[in-house]
Protein backbone atom coordinates (compact mmCIF):
# COMPACT_ATOMS: atom_id res chain seq x y z
CA UNK A 1 0.00 0.00 0.00
CA UNK A 2 1.69 3.22 -0.80
CA UNK A 3 2.34 5.91 2.02
CA UNK A 4 1.14 8.84 -0.08
CA UNK A 5 -1.32 10.81 1.56
CA UNK A 6 -3.77 12.41 -0.63
CA UNK A 7 -6.34 13.83 1.72
CA UNK A 8 -5.51 15.64 5.05
CA UNK A 9 -7.53 17.40 7.61
CA UNK A 10 -6.28 18.86 10.43
CA UNK A 11 -8.37 20.12 13.39
CA UNK A 12 -11.11 20.89 10.88
CA UNK A 13 -13.82 23.26 12.57
CA UNK A 14 -17.38 24.66 10.89
CA UNK A 15 -19.93 26.65 13.12
CA UNK A 16 -23.13 27.92 11.47
CA UNK A 17 -25.78 30.31 12.81
CA UNK A 18 -29.46 29.59 13.16
CA UNK A 19 -30.29 33.19 12.44
CA UNK A 20 -29.59 34.38 8.72
CA UNK A 21 -29.59 37.73 9.48
CA UNK A 22 -27.18 37.21 12.22
CA UNK A 23 -25.71 35.19 9.37
CA UNK A 24 -24.72 37.97 7.15
CA UNK A 25 -23.66 40.53 9.83
CA UNK A 26 -21.53 37.46 11.26
CA UNK A 27 -20.35 36.48 7.38
CA UNK A 28 -19.53 40.79 6.57
CA UNK A 29 -17.15 40.57 10.16
CA UNK A 30 -15.40 37.25 9.06
CA UNK A 31 -14.54 39.05 5.71
CA UNK A 32 -13.47 42.43 7.42
CA UNK A 33 -10.74 40.20 9.98
CA UNK A 34 -9.88 38.03 6.82
CA UNK A 35 -8.65 41.31 5.35
CA UNK A 36 -6.92 42.83 8.18
CA UNK A 37 -3.22 42.31 7.46
CA UNK A 38 -2.93 42.11 11.05
CA UNK A 39 -4.57 39.59 12.02
CA UNK A 40 -2.76 37.19 9.73
CA UNK A 41 -0.89 35.39 12.28
CA UNK A 42 -3.64 35.22 14.64
CA UNK A 43 -5.20 33.21 11.83
CA UNK A 44 -2.04 30.93 12.03
CA UNK A 45 -2.35 30.36 15.11
CA UNK A 46 -6.15 29.23 14.97
CA UNK A 47 -5.69 26.27 12.70
CA UNK A 48 -4.00 24.62 15.68
CA UNK A 49 -5.59 26.05 18.30
CA UNK A 50 -9.19 23.96 20.00
CA UNK A 51 -12.07 25.15 19.18
CA UNK A 52 -14.27 26.34 22.85
CA UNK A 53 -18.05 26.97 23.01
CA UNK A 54 -17.04 30.00 24.42
CA UNK A 55 -15.95 31.52 20.70
CA UNK A 56 -19.49 31.07 19.61
CA UNK A 57 -21.33 33.91 19.59
CA UNK A 58 -25.34 34.25 19.56
CA UNK A 59 -27.53 31.82 17.84
CA UNK A 60 -24.09 30.16 16.14
CA UNK A 61 -23.50 26.37 17.09
CA UNK A 62 -20.34 24.16 15.54
CA UNK A 63 -21.59 21.90 13.01
CA UNK A 64 -18.12 20.21 12.94
CA UNK A 65 -15.58 20.42 15.93
CA UNK A 66 -11.59 19.48 15.72
CA UNK A 67 -11.94 16.60 12.94
CA UNK A 68 -8.20 15.21 11.87
CA UNK A 69 -7.82 12.14 9.75
CA UNK A 70 -5.61 11.29 6.64
CA UNK A 71 -6.78 9.22 3.77
CA UNK A 72 -3.23 7.32 1.67
CA UNK A 73 -3.78 6.41 -1.83
CA UNK A 74 -4.89 2.75 -1.29
CA UNK A 75 -7.42 3.61 1.43
CA UNK A 76 -11.23 3.76 2.17
CA UNK A 77 -12.33 5.90 4.85
CA UNK A 78 -15.99 5.43 6.19
CA UNK A 79 -17.68 7.95 7.23
CA UNK A 80 -20.94 7.60 9.07
CA UNK A 81 -22.98 8.81 11.45
CA UNK A 82 -26.96 10.13 12.31
CA UNK A 83 -28.72 12.57 10.24
CA UNK A 84 -27.03 16.13 10.79
CA UNK A 85 -23.81 14.71 12.63
CA UNK A 86 -21.68 16.73 9.69
CA UNK A 87 -20.47 14.22 6.98
CA UNK A 88 -22.06 16.14 4.56
CA UNK A 89 -20.99 19.13 5.71
CA UNK A 90 -17.26 18.05 6.00
CA UNK A 91 -17.33 16.49 2.65
CA UNK A 92 -18.62 19.92 1.04
CA UNK A 93 -14.89 21.52 3.16
CA UNK A 94 -13.17 18.75 1.47
CA UNK A 95 -14.30 19.49 -1.98
CA UNK A 96 -13.77 23.09 -1.55
CA UNK A 97 -17.76 24.58 -1.83
CA UNK A 98 -17.50 25.76 1.67
CA UNK A 99 -14.45 27.21 3.80
CA UNK A 100 -13.22 26.06 7.52
CA UNK A 101 -13.69 28.03 10.23
CA UNK A 102 -10.60 26.72 11.78
CA UNK A 103 -8.28 24.31 10.84
CA UNK A 104 -6.98 23.19 7.43
CA UNK A 105 -7.06 20.69 4.26
CA UNK A 106 -5.02 19.61 2.05
CA UNK A 107 -5.87 17.84 -1.11
CA UNK A 108 -3.44 16.22 -3.89
CA UNK A 109 -4.72 15.52 -7.29
CA UNK A 110 -7.58 15.26 -9.40
CA UNK A 111 -10.35 15.15 -7.11
CA UNK A 112 -13.64 13.74 -7.89
CA UNK A 113 -17.34 14.62 -5.94
CA UNK A 114 -20.68 12.92 -5.60
CA UNK A 115 -21.77 15.07 -3.00
CA UNK A 116 -25.12 15.78 -3.87
CA UNK A 117 -27.91 14.13 -6.44
CA UNK A 118 -27.27 15.74 -9.80
CA UNK A 119 -24.51 17.99 -8.68
CA UNK A 120 -22.38 19.95 -11.57
CA UNK A 121 -24.87 18.23 -14.04
CA UNK A 122 -26.59 20.21 -16.69
CA UNK A 123 -29.89 19.34 -16.69
CA UNK A 124 -30.77 20.50 -20.78
CA UNK A 125 -27.73 18.92 -21.81
CA UNK A 126 -27.62 15.42 -23.07
CA UNK A 127 -25.58 12.50 -21.28
CA UNK A 128 -22.90 12.91 -23.47
CA UNK A 129 -22.46 16.26 -23.35
CA UNK A 130 -22.39 16.23 -19.70
CA UNK A 131 -19.90 13.58 -19.70
CA UNK A 132 -17.14 15.94 -21.62
CA UNK A 133 -18.19 18.52 -19.14
CA UNK A 134 -17.55 16.57 -16.08
CA UNK A 135 -14.22 15.53 -17.26
CA UNK A 136 -13.35 18.69 -18.05
CA UNK A 137 -13.79 19.73 -14.33
CA UNK A 138 -11.91 17.10 -13.42
CA UNK A 139 -9.04 18.33 -15.37
CA UNK A 140 -9.11 15.46 -18.23
CA UNK A 141 -8.45 16.51 -21.98
CA UNK A 142 -11.51 16.13 -24.67
CA UNK A 143 -8.96 13.25 -25.94
CA UNK A 144 -8.73 11.56 -22.97
CA UNK A 145 -12.52 11.46 -22.54
CA UNK A 146 -13.06 10.27 -26.27
CA UNK A 147 -10.73 7.44 -25.26
CA UNK A 148 -12.73 6.33 -22.60
CA UNK A 149 -15.99 7.75 -23.41
CA UNK A 150 -17.12 3.74 -24.63
CA UNK A 151 -16.58 2.84 -21.59
CA UNK A 152 -17.92 4.75 -19.33
CA UNK A 153 -21.15 4.54 -21.07
CA UNK A 154 -21.04 0.93 -20.89
CA UNK A 155 -20.48 0.82 -17.19
CA UNK A 156 -23.37 3.24 -16.71
CA UNK A 157 -25.54 1.20 -18.87
CA UNK A 158 -27.69 3.96 -20.23
CA UNK A 159 -26.78 3.53 -23.77
CA UNK A 160 -29.94 4.01 -25.00
CA UNK A 161 -30.52 7.55 -23.46
CA UNK A 162 -26.87 8.76 -23.78
CA UNK A 163 -28.19 11.42 -25.93
CA UNK A 164 -31.03 12.58 -24.08
CA UNK A 165 -31.57 15.94 -22.05
CA UNK A 166 -30.84 14.83 -18.65
CA UNK A 167 -33.52 16.45 -17.31
CA UNK A 168 -35.28 13.54 -18.45
CA UNK A 169 -33.18 11.17 -16.74
CA UNK A 170 -34.26 9.47 -13.45
CA UNK A 171 -32.62 9.79 -10.31
CA UNK A 172 -30.95 6.51 -10.87
CA UNK A 173 -30.04 7.33 -14.56
CA UNK A 174 -28.08 10.28 -13.02
CA UNK A 175 -25.81 8.33 -10.52
CA UNK A 176 -25.14 5.96 -12.92
CA UNK A 177 -24.12 8.52 -15.29
CA UNK A 178 -21.98 10.67 -12.44
CA UNK A 179 -20.20 7.45 -11.21
CA UNK A 180 -19.55 6.20 -14.45
CA UNK A 181 -17.79 9.94 -15.57
CA UNK A 182 -15.93 9.64 -12.16
CA UNK A 183 -14.60 6.06 -11.94
CA UNK A 184 -13.34 5.32 -15.33
CA UNK A 185 -11.66 8.69 -15.41
CA UNK A 186 -9.95 7.48 -11.82
CA UNK A 187 -9.37 10.59 -10.31
CA UNK A 188 -6.67 11.03 -7.12
CA UNK A 189 -9.63 11.53 -4.79
CA UNK A 190 -12.78 10.05 -4.57
CA UNK A 191 -15.86 11.55 -2.53
CA UNK A 192 -19.27 9.75 -2.51
CA UNK A 193 -21.93 10.94 -0.45
CA UNK A 194 -25.22 8.41 0.16
CA UNK A 195 -25.91 9.05 -3.32
CA UNK A 196 -25.60 5.29 -4.11
CA UNK A 197 -28.45 4.13 -2.47
CA UNK A 198 -30.58 5.67 -5.30
CA UNK A 199 -29.60 2.97 -7.18
CA UNK A 200 -30.92 -0.42 -7.88
CA UNK A 201 -28.95 -3.33 -6.77
CA UNK A 202 -27.12 -4.61 -9.10
CA UNK A 203 -25.60 -1.28 -9.94
CA UNK A 204 -24.66 -0.48 -6.44
CA UNK A 205 -23.13 -3.67 -6.61
CA UNK A 206 -21.15 -2.66 -9.74
CA UNK A 207 -20.24 0.33 -7.83
CA UNK A 208 -19.16 -1.18 -4.80
CA UNK A 209 -16.61 -3.46 -6.66
CA UNK A 210 -15.30 -0.79 -8.59
CA UNK A 211 -14.90 0.99 -5.25
CA UNK A 212 -12.72 -1.64 -4.31
CA UNK A 213 -10.36 -1.57 -7.40
CA UNK A 214 -10.04 2.08 -7.67
CA UNK A 215 -8.78 1.49 -4.28
CA UNK A 216 -5.21 0.71 -5.16
CA UNK A 217 -4.53 3.90 -7.39
CA UNK A 218 -7.01 6.41 -4.99
CA UNK A 219 -8.33 7.51 -2.16
CA UNK A 220 -11.94 7.20 -1.48
CA UNK A 221 -13.98 9.27 1.52
CA UNK A 222 -17.18 7.03 1.43
CA UNK A 223 -20.27 8.13 3.26
CA UNK A 224 -23.03 5.81 4.20
CA UNK A 225 -25.78 4.52 6.09
CA UNK A 226 -25.87 1.10 4.61
CA UNK A 227 -22.89 -0.30 7.61
CA UNK A 228 -22.39 -3.78 5.30
CA UNK A 229 -20.92 -0.96 2.32
CA UNK A 230 -18.46 0.15 5.17
CA UNK A 231 -17.18 -3.78 5.51
CA UNK A 232 -17.30 -3.95 1.71
CA UNK A 233 -14.60 -1.53 0.80
CA UNK A 234 -13.29 0.98 3.70
CA UNK A 235 -10.24 0.27 5.62
CA UNK A 236 -11.23 2.94 8.15
CA UNK A 237 -13.75 4.64 9.44
CA UNK A 238 -15.20 7.95 11.35
CA UNK A 239 -17.90 8.05 13.33
CA UNK A 240 -19.34 11.44 13.86
CA UNK A 241 -21.24 12.32 16.76
CA UNK A 242 -23.07 16.31 16.37
CA UNK A 243 -20.04 17.08 14.63
CA UNK A 244 -17.42 15.55 16.63
CA UNK A 245 -15.55 12.43 16.45
CA UNK A 246 -16.62 9.69 18.53
CA UNK A 247 -14.96 7.10 16.89
CA UNK A 248 -12.10 6.51 14.60
CA UNK A 249 -9.75 3.68 13.87
CA UNK A 250 -9.87 0.13 11.83
CA UNK A 251 -12.01 -1.58 14.18
CA UNK A 252 -14.96 -1.50 12.06
CA UNK A 253 -17.13 -3.57 13.61
CA UNK A 254 -16.79 -0.86 16.79
CA UNK A 255 -17.19 2.07 14.94
CA UNK A 256 -20.23 0.19 13.39
CA UNK A 257 -21.36 -0.87 16.92
CA UNK A 258 -21.01 2.20 18.43
CA UNK A 259 -23.47 4.22 15.35
CA UNK A 260 -26.29 1.33 15.95
CA UNK A 261 -25.91 2.30 19.66
CA UNK A 262 -27.11 5.84 18.50
CA UNK A 263 -30.48 4.59 17.40
CA UNK A 264 -31.40 1.77 20.08
CA UNK A 265 -34.66 3.08 20.67
CA UNK A 266 -35.25 0.38 23.01
CA UNK A 267 -39.75 0.11 22.17
CA UNK A 268 -41.20 -2.90 22.36
CA UNK A 269 -44.51 -3.96 20.14
CA UNK A 270 -46.56 -6.87 20.49
CA UNK A 271 -49.05 -7.55 17.03
CA UNK A 272 -51.14 -10.60 15.99
CA UNK A 273 -54.97 -11.69 16.45
CA UNK A 274 -54.47 -11.78 20.67
CA UNK A 275 -55.25 -14.86 21.01
CA UNK A 276 -52.18 -15.96 22.96
CA UNK A 277 -49.57 -13.45 24.98
CA UNK A 278 -46.04 -13.44 26.22
CA UNK A 279 -46.14 -12.81 30.20
CA UNK A 280 -42.48 -13.32 30.70
CA UNK A 281 -39.13 -14.65 29.78
CA UNK A 282 -35.84 -15.59 30.91
CA UNK A 283 -32.59 -15.55 28.76
CA UNK A 284 -29.62 -17.33 30.28
CA UNK A 285 -26.23 -17.20 28.28
CA UNK A 286 -22.33 -17.89 29.30
CA UNK A 287 -22.13 -16.75 33.00
CA UNK A 288 -25.15 -13.77 32.32
CA UNK A 289 -28.86 -13.80 32.06
CA UNK A 290 -31.57 -11.39 31.78
CA UNK A 291 -35.30 -11.14 31.47
CA UNK A 292 -37.67 -9.35 28.97
CA UNK A 293 -37.00 -6.11 27.69
CA UNK A 294 -33.57 -6.46 29.13
CA UNK A 295 -29.94 -7.10 27.24
CA UNK A 296 -28.00 -9.85 27.50
CA UNK A 297 -23.85 -10.03 26.75
CA UNK A 298 -22.51 -13.63 25.82
CA UNK A 299 -18.85 -14.36 23.97
CA UNK A 300 -18.92 -15.68 20.63
CA UNK A 301 -20.13 -19.35 20.85
CA UNK A 302 -21.52 -19.47 24.31
CA UNK A 303 -24.77 -21.97 24.91
CA UNK A 304 -28.22 -19.89 24.94
CA UNK A 305 -31.49 -20.89 26.48
CA UNK A 306 -34.52 -19.17 26.70
CA UNK A 307 -37.39 -19.68 28.47
CA UNK A 308 -40.79 -18.46 27.57
CA UNK A 309 -43.92 -18.23 29.23
CA UNK A 310 -47.47 -17.89 27.12
CA UNK A 311 -50.50 -17.88 28.18
CA UNK A 312 -53.35 -18.80 25.99
CA UNK A 313 -56.12 -16.08 25.77
CA UNK A 314 -59.58 -17.77 23.97
CA UNK A 315 -59.82 -21.51 24.28
CA UNK A 316 -57.01 -22.73 22.41
CA UNK A 317 -54.49 -25.67 23.96
CA UNK A 318 -52.07 -25.89 21.24
CA UNK A 319 -49.72 -23.85 19.29
CA UNK A 320 -46.47 -23.35 17.86
CA UNK A 321 -43.94 -21.12 18.97
CA UNK A 322 -40.41 -19.74 17.68
CA UNK A 323 -37.68 -17.30 17.96
CA UNK A 324 -35.92 -14.87 15.24
CA UNK A 325 -33.24 -12.53 15.62
CA UNK A 326 -32.53 -9.41 13.55
CA UNK A 327 -29.05 -7.58 13.29
CA UNK A 328 -28.80 -3.78 13.99
CA UNK A 329 -30.35 -3.46 10.24
CA UNK A 330 -33.53 -5.06 11.38
CA UNK A 331 -32.86 -7.93 8.95
CA UNK A 332 -33.49 -11.59 9.96
CA UNK A 333 -30.52 -13.23 10.94
CA UNK A 334 -31.45 -16.86 12.60
CA UNK A 335 -34.56 -18.04 12.75
CA UNK A 336 -34.99 -20.86 15.88
CA UNK A 337 -37.54 -23.63 15.07
CA UNK A 338 -38.16 -27.44 15.93
CA UNK A 339 -36.30 -30.07 13.41
CA UNK A 340 -39.50 -29.68 10.91
CA UNK A 341 -38.32 -26.05 10.16
CA UNK A 342 -41.22 -25.18 11.56
CA UNK A 343 -42.45 -23.30 15.01
CA UNK A 344 -41.90 -25.67 17.99
CA UNK A 345 -45.19 -27.33 18.84
CA UNK A 346 -46.33 -26.64 22.62
CA UNK A 347 -49.87 -27.45 24.70
CA UNK A 348 -50.60 -25.47 27.31
CA UNK A 349 -50.16 -27.01 30.81
CA UNK A 350 -52.48 -25.60 33.13
CA UNK A 351 -56.46 -24.92 32.98
CA UNK A 352 -56.17 -21.32 32.18
CA UNK A 353 -54.16 -21.74 29.15
CA UNK A 354 -50.45 -20.72 30.57
CA UNK A 355 -47.26 -23.22 29.55
CA UNK A 356 -43.31 -22.79 29.85
CA UNK A 357 -41.13 -23.80 26.65
CA UNK A 358 -38.05 -23.77 26.63
CA UNK A 359 -35.46 -23.65 24.25
CA UNK A 360 -31.73 -24.62 24.20
CA UNK A 361 -29.00 -23.09 21.55
CA UNK A 362 -25.59 -25.09 21.60
CA UNK A 363 -22.94 -22.77 20.64
CA UNK A 364 -24.64 -19.75 19.05
CA UNK A 365 -22.80 -18.58 16.07
CA UNK A 366 -24.08 -15.16 16.03
CA UNK A 367 -20.47 -12.89 14.49
CA UNK A 368 -19.70 -9.27 17.40
CA UNK A 369 -22.74 -6.89 17.32
CA UNK A 370 -26.33 -6.81 18.57
CA UNK A 371 -29.36 -8.31 17.79
CA UNK A 372 -32.85 -8.48 18.70
CA UNK A 373 -35.18 -11.01 19.22
CA UNK A 374 -38.71 -12.06 18.51
CA UNK A 375 -40.98 -14.13 20.25
CA UNK A 376 -43.55 -15.78 17.77
CA UNK A 377 -46.58 -17.77 18.47
CA UNK A 378 -48.57 -19.13 15.68
CA UNK A 379 -51.82 -21.44 15.69
CA UNK A 380 -51.00 -24.83 14.29
CA UNK A 381 -52.44 -24.08 11.36
CA UNK A 382 -49.72 -21.25 11.05
CA UNK A 383 -52.02 -18.17 11.90
CA UNK A 384 -50.03 -15.43 13.74
CA UNK A 385 -51.53 -15.35 17.61
CA UNK A 386 -48.70 -12.63 18.98
CA UNK A 387 -45.69 -11.40 17.79
CA UNK A 388 -43.30 -10.06 20.59
CA UNK A 389 -40.63 -7.60 18.90
CA UNK A 390 -37.77 -6.60 20.66
CA UNK A 391 -38.46 -8.97 23.18
CA UNK A 392 -34.80 -8.98 24.45
CA UNK A 393 -31.29 -7.87 23.36
CA UNK A 394 -28.83 -9.83 22.43
CA UNK A 395 -25.06 -8.46 22.43
CA UNK A 396 -22.14 -10.91 21.03
CA UNK A 397 -18.62 -10.12 21.76
CA UNK A 398 -15.18 -11.11 21.35
CA UNK A 399 -15.85 -12.15 17.83
CA UNK A 400 -14.82 -11.60 13.99
CA UNK A 401 -15.22 -8.33 13.08
CA UNK A 402 -15.79 -9.14 8.95
CA UNK A 403 -19.17 -7.85 9.41
CA UNK A 404 -20.99 -10.81 8.14
CA UNK A 405 -24.03 -12.57 10.39
CA UNK A 406 -22.37 -15.89 11.26
CA UNK A 407 -19.03 -17.57 11.52
CA UNK A 408 -19.13 -21.06 11.03
CA UNK A 409 -16.06 -22.55 12.48
CA UNK A 410 -14.68 -25.53 10.31
CA UNK A 411 -12.13 -28.37 9.50
CA UNK A 412 -9.16 -27.30 7.88
CA UNK A 413 -6.79 -29.43 6.65
CA UNK A 414 -3.41 -29.80 4.07
CA UNK A 415 -3.98 -32.03 1.38
CA UNK A 416 -0.90 -32.95 -0.77
CA UNK A 417 0.04 -31.41 -4.03
CA UNK A 418 1.14 -34.12 -5.97
CA UNK A 419 0.66 -34.42 -9.28
CA UNK A 420 -2.05 -37.47 -9.10
CA UNK A 421 -3.63 -35.18 -6.54
CA UNK A 422 -4.03 -32.00 -8.58
CA UNK A 423 -4.82 -34.03 -12.01
CA UNK A 424 -7.47 -35.38 -10.38
CA UNK A 425 -8.65 -32.21 -8.76
CA UNK A 426 -8.24 -30.41 -12.17
CA UNK A 427 -10.66 -33.59 -13.59
CA UNK A 428 -13.56 -32.65 -10.96
CA UNK A 429 -13.08 -29.23 -11.26
CA UNK A 430 -13.54 -29.34 -15.49
CA UNK A 431 -16.71 -32.00 -14.99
Amino acid sequence: MSEEVLIKAEHVSKKFCRSLRRSLVYGVQGVLHSLNPFAIGQQEQDLVRPVLDQELRRDEFWSLRDVSFEVRRGECLGLIGHNGAGKSTLLKILNGLIRPDRGRVTMRGRVGAMIELGAGFNPLLTGRENIYNQAALLGFSAADVKSRFDDIVQFSEIEHAIDMPLQNYSSGMKIRLGFSVFSQLEPDVLLIDEVLAVGDVGFRMKCLNKMSELMSRCAVIFVTHTMPQVFRVCSEVVLLHRGSVAYQGRDLATGVGRYFDEFNSGEQTVSGSGEATVLGLHVTGGSSSALLHKTLEIPFGADLSILINVQFLSGLRRGRIQVLFWNAELLPVLEVMDADLQGHLFEASSNDGHANVLVRMKRLLLNAGKYTASVIVLSECQRVLCRYDQAFELTVVAACASGASMILPADWQGVSTSSENSMNYQESSSQ
